[in-house]
């Protein structure tokens, strides 16, 4: 935009990264699910009144407000950051602190989707996709980094858990659900590819939290509890590296070997996508400002963030729900909410392969990325996490992935698939919801102190 002033300039024959304008939709179909999903929430910016504004220097200023803070649907709920900062400073009730914090981190994760799709016009989409990949579910590390910090291990396991179970059975659900009513005399295809890689990756996860609890009822009498803890550690630790370099081989196999498995594809007939959805051929943003801009919403939600773990338990207190169902149901839903709708909305538009790549492709990104980073950042700071999340926890999980692979099984969708998939989300709902027994000794859900394998476990 010729309103935005950067070090270098864009030239009328180029795109932001150098390519011939020619070959721009050939790089937007190399945007990600998760770019593809953030523009469906984008709100297309008037600048022709920040156009007359004289000053060279508050025009560009003007102008990324208007695109970063204005260009979202969700901007109202950017009014729930500072008035999470005036709660806390004036001590108000810690329960609003940690609604308040809830709801600004709904707006901030949608535009670091969009921000690392700003950047990822003058990085090129490789670069742009591990970008994207590094922070698409910043805020779910973020909270799990700051939850370790304060020794709460219980609310780090849970809001993982809660995360994949939310892509996987409501984002999911919803998504077949509203496209199978909205295209209920069409057929809804999608392309399986996709989809068996990100389940062979979530089976390879749901084994490494299987071992570490099945080691507790594999041991004979003669093992003591601190022997199966130290057991079930050693070999979380292991799995956890093992996951990781998992996930590298999954950004190569995305971002380069078998990148079209997972382009976000479009319809050029299908007008009515190409009028209701944004998506840009040419960045609004500078890459310097979109890189402060990054920089900025990441510190806003580490401050959140540092709100949410520390409320979290009083909220737990005032509205009578256990800290579980918090952590589990509800910060996944407000959360993530941006990223839901997003791909709710090309579901309607019958683009499931959209709505796909967010729902499986966030979880698979939580459960071989953030859940064993985890583990290894609690070992950094002497703190003793496992992969063990207890027998409800992991059978839970291990449903959910069985009963969405067969859902996705043969490529076709409509909305009983999705039904039943959001049913069976309402049905761990509840039993989260009524679970008010303490956890065990030695299962890991509980805030553990630092420098201790076995007991003293201080239950959620």
């Amino acid at each position: 935009m010729g309103s935005i002033a950067e070090p270098w300039g864009i030239s009328e024959s180029e795109n932001a990264n150098g390519t011939p304008k020619g070959l721009s939709r050939e790089l937007r179909h190399g945007k990600t699910a998760h770019n593809m999903s953030s523009s469906s929430l984008r709100k297309k910016s008037d600048l022709r009144l920040i156009q007359k504004v004289p000053c060279k220097s508050l025009k560009n200023v003007l102008s990324n407000l208007q695109e970063v803070i204005l260009g979202t649907k969700l901007a109202v709920l950017f009014l729930a950051i500072p008035l999470a900062v005036i709660a806390d400073y004036y001590h108000y009730g810690r329960p609003l602190i940690f609604g308040l914090s809830l709801t600004g981190l709904t707006p901030l994760a949608e535009r670091v989707s969009f921000l690392t799709g700003q950047l990822a016009f003058y990085t090129g989409p490789t670069v742009g996709g591990l970008l994207n990949a590094t922070c698409g579910n910043a805020t779910e590390l973020i909270i799990a980094i700051l939850a370790l910090a304060n020794n709460k291990v219980a609310v780090v396991k849970y809001s993982l858990l809660g995360s994949i179970l939310s892509n996987l059975l409501l984002v999911l659900g919803s998504s077949l659900f509203c496209g199978g009513i909205a295209n209920i005399r069409r057929e809804q295809r999608f392309d399986r590819k996709q989809a068996d890689v990100n389940f062979f990756l979530l089976l390879m996860g749901l084994l490494c939290h299987l071992l570490p609890l099945l080691l507790k009822y594999a041991a004979t009498g003669e093992a003591s509890a601190s022997l199966i803890n130290k057991m079930s550690l050693s070999l979380s630790r292991t799995s956890s590296i093992v996951m990781l370099i998992a996930y590298i081989a999954y950004l190569i196999f995305q971002l380069w070997t078998h990148r079209q498995l997972f382009e976000a594809q479009e319809d050029d007939e299908d007008d009515t996508y190409n009028d209701e959805v944004t998506v840009e051929e040419n960045p609004v943003i500078g890459f310097w400002s979109g890189f402060a801009w990054l920089a900025g919403m990441t510190l806003v939600i580490a401050l959140l963030s540092e709100y949410v773990v520390a409320t979290i338990e009083d909220a737990s207190d005032s509205w009578g729900l256990s800290v579980s169902f918090i952590s589990i149901i509800l910060l996944p839903i407000v959360g993530n909410a941006a990223e839901h709708a997003g791909a709710i909305i090309f579901a309607f538009k019958n683009k499931l392969d959209i709505s796909l790549g967010v729902a499986l492709g966030s979880a698979t990104q939580i459960s071989l990325f953030v859940v064993p980073l985890s583990v290894i950042v609690a070992w950094i700071m002497g703190i003793k996490m496992d992969l063990n999340f207890n027998i409800l926890e992991t059978s839970c999980l291990a449903l959910a992935i069985i009963i969405t692979a067969f859902t996705l099984q043969d490529g076709t969708s409509h909305y009983m698939k999705g039904l039943v998939l959001m049913l069976c989300y309402v049905i761990i709902a509840a039993c989260f919801f009524v679970d008010q027994i303490p956890q065990p000794k030695g299962t890991g859900l509980g805030m553990q102190p630092k420098n201790s394998v076995g007991g003293g476990f201080v239950s959620a």
